[in-house]
């Protein structure tokens, strides 16, 4: 039976639901896992429900095969594998969220590529892959990433970037903590929105790959100031 994982670790994956539906990346939809603590194999995430409505109970466990163990034979997502297969090909990932934040999408379905414009998005890199379904499962899908293959693939798009695109879907974003994958969540969509509105006034001066790289490492010092910012005010909202 697998050790139970910290209940601080679970408090956080609690709030970083919350937080992410009260800055605009999640709504009804969308979720946001993180590796167990003491369970590598195993991964924490809600029961299938809005994460806006997600408390400590409804957290539950999944291995890297996507099945979930739970006491209470409760489901959690269907589109649990975007999770259990990018823990499988990424060890270094320690959290994972997946989203429908409204300013990247057009991003995934456009010549556009998301690339990082200010210095709070540096590690978009260089390159933000999109992940094409029909290349994997053919052109009669539903988008969703149902099953370990999908999975696999999409973690084969995203490769080592911190972020990958899903045509039509939405995104996919990864980091190394709950609070470092929230982080890069919320101004991977602000990002969105600054690029969209750079693109109607002319041509955008991005960041190099070396202003990306050293501006990402060092907004990776500082991921508390902006994290208990956005979790007093999910909780002066009401969550």
């Amino acid at each position: 039976m697998p050790q139970a994982a910290s209940p601080a670790l679970i408090d956080d994956l609690v709030i970083a639901n919350h937080i992410l539906v009260n800055e605009g990346v999640l709504d009804g939809f969308g979720h946001i896992s993180v590796r167990h603590d003491s369970e590598p194999g195993l991964f924490l995430i809600a029961r299938s429900m809005a994460p806006g409505l997600v408390q400590a109970a409804d957290i539950l466990a999944c291995d890297l095969d996507g099945d979930v163990h739970d006491a209470q034979g409760r489901r959690t997502y269907v589109e649990r594998f975007i999770h259990s297969e990018i823990y499988r090909a990424r060890p270094d990932v320690m959290a994972v969220i997946h989203s429908h934040s409204p300013a990247v999408i057009p991003f995934g379905v456009t010549g556009q590529r998301l690339r990082p414009i200010c210095h709070m998005s540096g590690f978009l890199g260089a390159d933000v892959p999109v992940f094409e379904i029909r290349h994997a499962a053919g052109e009669s899908t539903d988008l969703l990433i149902r099953n370990q293959a999908l999975g696999q693939a999409l973690a084969a798009s995203l490769g080592s970037g911190s972020v990958g695109l899903m045509r039509g879907h939405g995104n996919v974003v990864v980091g190394v903590s709950i609070q470092q994958v929230v982080f890069r969540a919320i101004y991977t969509e602000s990002n969105a929105r600054l690029q969209s509105e750079a693109m109607r006034m002319g041509e955008i001066e991005f960041l190099t790959p070396g202003e990306a790289q050293a501006a990402s490492d060092m907004n990776d010092e500082h991921l508390g100031r902006p994290w208990e910012v956005w979790k007093r005010r999910a909780q002066q909202s009401g969550f």
